[in-house]
C-alpha cells in the first residue's frame, strides 16, 4: 500500500482587485490558486466590481468576498485588521497606477488600501495598466518607491493591451503569477546552489524526415527546473523535444540529439553543485544519417546502431563530480533493476518510476533510492513530486 501525502493549505492569501480591465484575469487567477492548495480570500475596490462581479469571485474563491471597510460580518468592525492578521501574503493583481499612487502615499480611503497600510505580512503588486501610464515618470518613481519598501512588484508583461497598443504594462497571465506566488512560498532550502537538469526526449535522426525518440514529455524535468529555482537554487536547464514552457528566471539551452545534449551538459557542468538527469536520452543512433528522405524499396530496412555516450555515468565519474541524481524508468523489476544502476553508475540519488505509469501524464508515483534504502512517494501531482524530491536532497546536502 502506498503512503499518502497530507493536503496541506499551500499558504493564506488574501488577493486584492483593483480596478482595470486586467480584473478579468482575477478569475482564472482564482482558480488556478485554490487549485493548487491556497486558502484565498478576495477583497475588491468599488472600481472593481465594475469589472467582474464579486459573486463571480465568490463562486471561486468559495468565500464570501469583501468591498466594505464597513463590513458588519466581521465581529469587530474592522475587516482591514482581522484580514490582515489571518493572511500569509497579500497579493494585488491587478495593480492599477491609481492604487500603486496610494501605497506609495500610505493613503488608506478604501479597505484594500487600508487592509495594505495595516498589514504585518508580504506585499505583492501585479502592475497592470497603459503602456504610456506604465512608461510616465511618476508610475516609475512609485515603483521605485515601492520596491524600497520591500513590496515586491510582479511584472508587468509586454503585448498587446486592450487599448490595442503593444508595450509594456500588461499583467503577468495568471499561470506566471502563480508560480511566483510558489516560489514566493517556498522555503529557500537550495538558495547558493547551482544546478544543471537535463529534461525531455533526444532525437537521433535517420533521415531528413525521420527520428528515433521516446514518449518522454518532459514534464518531470520542468517541473523539477522551477521547483529548482523556487527553492533559491542557480538552474540552467538543458531541454531535449518537448512542448512544456520553460519556467521563468532559469537559463534553458536546446538540444536536440544525445550528442549534442551531452556537449552542452560537459560545457556547462563546471562549479556546478547538482546534476539532475531526467532526459529520456536515446541509448543508440544510426551509424550514418541519410542526406535524403530513404525511400520505401522492399518490405524490411535494415538501420546500423550505433552507443550513444552515458551522460550522467561520464559527469559522475569526473573529479570533483557534483552530487548526482539519476532518473530509472522500467516496465518491470522497478526498484531490483533502478538499484542495479544506482550502484554500477556511483550515484547518492536514483528516482525510481514505471514508464507506463509517468509518460506524458501530469502525475507520478516514484521511489527514491539512496544507501538508506527505499524511500515511495504517493502519487501526485509531478510539480508535487519535485518538491519532495529536492526537500530530501536538500536533506542528504
Amino acid at each position: 500500500m502506498q503512503p499518502t501525502i497530507e493536503k496541506k493549505i499551500a499558504g493564506k492569501l488574501v488577493l486584492g482587485i483593483t480596478g482595470g480591465i486586467a480584473a478579468y484575469k482575477a478569475a482564472e487567477l482564482v482558480r488556478l490558486l485554490v487549485k493548487a492548495g491556497f486558502d484565498v480570500q478576495v477583497v475588491m475596490t468599488s472600481a472593481a466590481c465594475q469589472f467582474i462581479t464579486p459573486v463571480t469571485m465568490q463562486a471561486l474563491s468559495g468565500k464570501p468576498v469583501f468591498i466594505d471597510m464597513w463590513d458588519s460580518s466581521i465581529s469587530n468592525g474592522m475587516p482591514h485588521i482581522e484580514l490582515s492578521r489571518h493572511a500569509d501574503a497579500i497579493l494585488v493583481a491587478p495593480a492599477s497606477a491609481d492604487f500603486m499612487a496610494k501605497l506609495v502615499q500610505g493613503r488608506a480611503d478604501d479597505l484594500l488600501s487600508t487592509l495594505c497600510l495595516a498589514r504585518d505580512c508580504s506585499l505583492l503588486v501585479a502592475p497592470a495598466m497603459n503602456k504610456q501610464m506604465w512608461e510616465n515618470p511618476a508610475t516609475q518613481r512609485n515603483i521605485n518607491q515601492l520596491k524600497a519598501d520591500g513590496i515586491s512588484i510582479l511584472g508587468p508583461d509586454s503585448g498587446e493591451q486592450a487599448c490595442g497598443e503593444i508595450g509594456l504594462g500588461r499583467m503577468l497571465e495568471p499561470e506566471s503569477l502563480l508560480a511566483l506566488v510558489n516560489a514566493h512560498f517556498t522555503p529557500k532550502l537550495l538558495a547558493g546552489k547551482r544546478i544543471l537538469i537535463t529534461a525531455g526526449a533526444t532525437l537521433e535522426m535517420l533521415d531528413p524526415v525521420r527520428a528515433i525518440t521516446n514518449l518522454s514529455s518532459g514534464k518531470m524535468g520542468y517541473a523539477i527546473a522551477q521547483a529548482a529555482a523556487d527553492m533559491g537554487a542557480e538552474v540552467t536547464l538543458i531541454s531535449g523535444a518537448s512542448s512544456v514552457t520553460a519556467p521563468s528566471g532559469i537559463r534553458k539551452i536546446d538540444t536536440i540529439s544525445a550528442n549534442e545534449m551531452y556537449d552542452a551538459v560537459m560545457n556547462n557542468i563546471i562549479k556546478q553543485d547538482i546534476f539532475i538527469a531526467v532526459a529520456a536520452v536515446a541509448d543508440y543512433r544510426a551509424v550514418s544519417q541519410e542526406s535524403e528522405k530513404i525511400k520505401k524499396k522492399s518490405s524490411m530496412l535494415t538501420i546500423e546502431l550505433t552507443r550513444n555516450k552515458d551522460i550522467l555515468a561520464e559527469v559522475a565519474s569526473l573529479p570533483n563530480a557534483p552530487f548526482c541524481i539519476g532518473f530509472a524508468a522500467e516496465t518491470e523489476n522497478l526498484l531490483e533493476y533502478a538499484e542495479a544502476k544506482r550502484q554500477l553508475k556511483k550515484l547518492p540519488l536514483l528516482v525510481a518510476n514505471l514508464a507506463n505509469e509517468a509518460l506524458g501524464s501530469d502525475e507520478n508515483s516514484v521511489t527514491l533510492l539512496d544507501k538508506n534504502g527505499a524511500h515511495p512517494l504517493a502519487r501526485a501531482p509531478k510539480t508535487e513530486v519535485a518538491k519532495l524530491l529536492l526537500m530530501h536532497v536538500a536533506g542528504m546536502l
